[in-house]
C-alpha cells in the first residue's frame, strides 16, 4: 500500500509539498517529523489501477 504524505505550513496548515511513499517508509517519515516538530498529513494514495 502507498501513502501520500503532505508537509503542512505552520501558519495556516495548507499543504506545502507532498510525496507518495510505500508503507514501510511511513514510520521513518513520521519519526523524522516528530523529532523536528514538522506538521504532516498522511492519507492513502490514489490507486492508478481502478
Amino acid at each position: 500500500m502507498r501513502f501520500e504524505i503532505m508537509r503542512l505550513d505552520d501558519v495556516n496548515g495548507s499543504a506545502v509539498d507532498s510525496t507518495v511513499v510505500d508503507a514501510a517508509s511511513v514510520n521513518r517519515i513520521v519519526q523524522q517529523a516528530a523529532s523536528t516538530g514538522q506538521r504532516i498529513y498522511i492519507r492513502p494514495a490514489a490507486s492508478a489501477a481502478q
